[in-house]
C-alpha cells in the first residue's frame, strides 16, 4: 500500500472567486485524509476571507512584493519539505512563487490548459476535467492525491461579530436581495439602469429590500449611486462599508444575490444562497456560480457570434469577450425572466430570518 500523504502545500494566490472554489477541494482532501497537514500560500486580500477556514496553515503572500516577497517566503519555508505541492494557478507569478516550495510531487494542470511556463515547475499533471467548469478542473487535484469521492462543501464559518454587524445594519429582519454590481473587470459589468429595473421588480413583486454592496473604489461607489438614482424604490447602500467576512455574514441572510462574473458570485456558494449571475463577457458554464449556472442570464453565445464572429463552441476554453458593449447584450427582460425562474425554484428552500 502506498504511503499516505502527511503534508501538502496548496499554491493559489487569487482571485477571490477562485480561492472560494478551493473550499470543496480542501474539504475533499480533509475527508480523504483526516490527519493531513494542509498549508496554503494565498494572496493577502483573499486571506482576509479564507482565514476563518479551520485546520489550515495559511501563508499570506504579497503579490506586489516582487523578489522581496519571494525571498521572504523561501526563508519561511526553509527546511520544510511537503509530500506534494498543488500548483493550482496558471500565471507566471504563481509559477515563480512555487519555486520557493520544496515538494516530492509537484502537481499542476493538464497540458491543454497550461500556459506561461507552467510545465517547467511541475512533475505531474492532473487528468483533464470531464466538465468545463473551473471547479471541475480544480477537483482533479484532489483526485490526483487519491480522493475518490468529491465533497461539494463550501463550509466556512462566520464570526459572531460579523453577524452582529448584520443585525446593526439590517435590524428589522425584512427579507432582502443583495446586488453586488461590479467586477474588477469593468467590461464585465452590467449597466446601472438594468440593475435598477431588476431591483425595482424584485422589490415590488416580492417585497424584498434591495441592498447594494461593493468595495470602496470610485467605480463601485459611482455605480451604486447611479443604480439608486435610477430606482423607483429605495435601496440601502452599503458600498465600501463592509469587510469581506461581514459581507459573507450578510449574504447568509439574503434571499438572493445578483452579480456579474466576480468574487461575490462565488461567495454566494459559501453563504448557501441563490445567485443570479449576469454573463456575456465570460462563459457561465465555465465560471458561473456552480450550483446556479443554469439560472444565469447567459449572453455569451450571442456575444461570440456578434463580437467574435464564431460560435462559442469554437472559442478556446476560458476565452473572455471583454469588449465594449458586450454586457449590453443582456436585456432587462431577460434578467427579470431568469430572476423569476430562480425565485420560483428556490422558494421552498428559503427560510425567512427569525423575528
Amino acid at each position: 500500500m502506498d504511503k499516505l500523504p502527511e503534508s501538502i502545500c496548496i499554491l493559489r494566490l487569487s482571485a477571490l472567486g477562485d480561492v472560494t472554489h478551493l473550499l470543496p477541494v480542501v474539504h475533499t482532501l480533509r475527508a480523504r485524509y483526516p490527519q493531513l497537514k494542509i498549508t496554503w500560500i494565498i494572496g493577502k486580500f483573499e486571506y482576509k476571507l479564507m482565514r476563518a477556514l479551520p485546520d489550515v496553515e495559511f501563508i499570506p503572500y504579497d503579490k506586489k512584493g516582487g523578489f522581496k516577497a519571494w525571498l521572504a517566503l523561501r526563508k519561511q519555508l526553509a527546511g520544510r519539505r511537503f509530500d506534494a505541492l498543488l500548483l493550482m494557478q496558471l500565471s507566471a507569478r504563481a509559477n515563480l512563487v512555487s519555486s520557493a516550495v520544496r515538494a516530492e510531487r509537484r502537481i499542476g494542470f493538464d497540458a491543454a490548459r497550461s500556459k506561461e511556463g507552467h510545465g517547467l515547475f511541475i512533475n505531474e499533471r492532473i487528468t483533464p476535467a470531464p466538465g468545463g467548469h473551473v471547479l471541475d478542473g480544480l477537483m482533479q487535484f484532489a483526485a490526483a492525491m487519491g480522493a475518490d469521492a468529491f465533497q461539494y462543501d463550501w463550509s466556512l464559518p462566520s464570526a459572531p461579530a460579523d453577524h452582529a454587524w448584520v443585525d446593526q445594519v439590517l435590524p428589522d429582519q425584512q427579507p432582502f436581495a443583495v446586488i453586488s454590481p461590479c467586477s474588477s473587470h469593468r467590461l464585465r459589468n452590467w449597466n446601472p439602469a438594468g440593475y435598477a429595473g431588476l431591483a425595482d421588480h424584485l422589490a415590488q413583486r416580492y417585497g424584498l429590500r434591495i441592498v447594494l454592496c461593493g468595495g470602496p473604489t470610485d467605480l463601485e461607489r459611482e455605480t451604486a449611486a447611479a443604480i439608486s438614482q435610477h430606482m423607483q424604490m429605495p435601496a440601502l447602500n452599503l458600498v465600501g462599508q463592509d469587510t469581506l467576512p461581514q459581507f459573507l455574514a450578510l449574504l447568509r441572510r439574503a434571499r438572493l444575490l445578483i452579480s456579474p462574473d466576480s468574487g461575490p458570485a462565488h461567495m454566494a456558494s459559501v453563504a448557501g444562497i441563490p445567485v443570479l449571475g449576469l454573463y456575456a463577457a465570460t462563459d457561465p458554464q465555465r465560471s458561473g456560480p456552480y450550483q446556479y449556472r443554469d439560472y444565469c442570464v447567459d449572453a455569451y453565445s450571442q456575444a461570440a457570434q456578434q463580437l467574435e464572429g464564431q460560435p462559442a463552441s469554437a472559442l478556446k476554453w476560458g476565452h473572455k469577450i471583454e469588449k465594449r458593449g458586450v454586457m449590453d447584450l443582456i436585456t432587462l427582460e431577460q434578467a427579470i425572466a431568469q430572476a423569476e425562474r430562480l425565485m420560483m425554484a428556490t422558494e421552498s428552500a428559503f427560510v425567512p430570518p427569525a423575528q
